[in-house]
């Protein structure tokens, strides 16, 4: 990145949410321990990094994806054609659905007791980064 034509700006905010653990060796119970260090949650979707000034996509991406690859979860180097282009497919993967069995429709039912596993934030996005949730941490 040069730093003389581009910019960038981190769009996450400061860590600010406490972790807490206990010291190693400390005995069970004794309520909770002390503040550990700070983390900031990063929902799906969100955007991290956005570079802007004089470049183009393919001259920011190879950075893009060293910093991606840094990240403790999975991201994406994206510009905004091909955010729009993911959004694109998206809708017309959902519009040309011929399987019955949508996600809406299994929750909506409650089948095998699925609201119990879900919170609103799952519902909002309507499962789309749940499934991969669920296979990882199959009960």
């Amino acid at each position: 990145m040069d730093a003389r034509r581009m910019f960038a700006i981190w769009r996450v905010p400061a860590p600010a949410k406490p972790v807490t653990r206990k010291s190693l060796g400390h005995r069970m119970g004794g309520g909770k321990g002390p503040i550990d260090h700070y983390v900031t949650p990063v929902r799906a979707g969100r955007l991290v990094v956005e570079l802007g000034g004089r470049c183009h996509f393919e001259e920011v991406q190879p950075f893009l994806a060293q910093v991606a690859q840094k990240l403790p979860f999975p991201a994406v180097p994206v510009s905004r054609e091909s955010l729009q282009e993911m959004r694109r497919e998206e809708e017309e993967k959902r519009l040309n659905n011929q399987n019955p069995w949508t996600f809406e429709r299994i929750v909506t039912s409650n089948m095998l007791g699925m609201r119990k596993y879900l919170s609103p934030y799952d519902l909002r996005l309507q499962g789309r980064y749940w499934g991969k949730f669920f296979l990882k941490h199959r009960v």
